[in-house]
Parts: C-alpha cells; sequence; structure tokens
C-alpha cells in the first residue's frame, strides 16, 4: 500500500525514505521525480505503508509498457498505473520499479467525497473490516485501500 504524504520543512529525500523503510531511488520513481530539488515543503509525494505484504515489484525493462506488464500479471492496466502514481500515457523507463497487486485481495483507490461507509459497501464489507486491514485511511482522492476476498 502506499500514502500520500506531505513534505515539511527540512524533509529530505533521504529522510523520509528513512522514515518509510525505502530508498530515495524508489521515492523518485514512485512520484516521478528527477532531482532532490523537486522535494518542497507543502509538496504530496506518495510514500510506501505494508506494501511488502499486499505487493510484488516489477522492475522495468526496455520495451516494457504498462499494457504489457498488467497482461502478464492479468490485472487491470488503469489500476497498474494508478497505484504506482502514474497515468496511463506516462513515460515509464528502465530499471524503474512498480508495485504488482497480489492475488487474493481487492483494491480501491478513493475518490472525492468518499466515505468510510461507501468504501465499505465497494468492498461488500463493514468499516471496522476495512480499518483493521489498512493501517491508515485519510479518504483523500488518491489514496489506495486493499481488503483481503472473501473464500
Amino acid at each position: 500500500m502506499f500514502n500520500r504524504y506531505v513534505v515539511k520543512k527540512g524533509d529530505t529525500l533521504y529522510s523520509i525514505a528513512n522514515d518509510f523503510g525505502t530508498t530515495v531511488e524508489n521515492l523518485k520513481d514512485m512520484n516521478n521525480m528527477y532531482y532532490d530539488t523537486m522535494l518542497r515543503q507543502g509538496t504530496e509525494i506518495i510514500v510506501p505503508s505494508g506494501t511488502e505484504k499486499y505487493f510484488d515489484y516489477y522492475t522495468i525493462k526496455q520495451g516494457d509498457n504498462l499494457y504489457q506488464i498488467a497482461r502478464r500479471y492479468n490485472i487491470n492496466p488503469e489500476l497498474l498505473a494508478n497505484m504506482n502514481g502514474l497515468d496511463m500515457d506516462d513515460y515509464i523507463y528502465p530499471n524503474q520499479e512498480l508495485l504488482i497487486p497480489k492475488g487474493g485481495y481487492s483494491y480501491y483507490i478513493t475518490m472525492e467525497g468518499d466515505t468510510l461507509d461507501t468504501v465499505a459497501k465497494r468492498f461488500n464489507d463493514s468499516p471496522n473490516k476495512i480499518l483493521e486491514e489498512n493501517q491508515t485511511i485519510y479518504l483523500l482522492p488518491g489514496q489506495l485501500l486493499v481488503r483481503k476476498r472473501q473464500n
């Protein structure tokens, strides 16, 4: 999973990466940053949160595109793009790392106006179950929520 993080005064990519257990390169890739100077106070960036449980990683190879990768893993290309903070027409480049959703889970990216109740209905579950499986819920547009599928 990932969350949005608002950059505070004095934050660096290194300090944020350290706080969230990731690397500077991962943060740059997730946020389409090319230079450290793109980090400014008040900027919203995407940071990982518990990604190892719900995701695998894929390193992009020369010639890959989002449609091919989505087909390879049998996932919706729009979901793949959104989960990685990308638009479908964004350029992806070799050695960039993508989060690939694991099977057995349902994924939802929040939209303007979502409430815990409306999200729970989308998952066909209770708000308490959604809270249990998602450590942090802001219900801001673009947050990814995950729910284990019922067998």
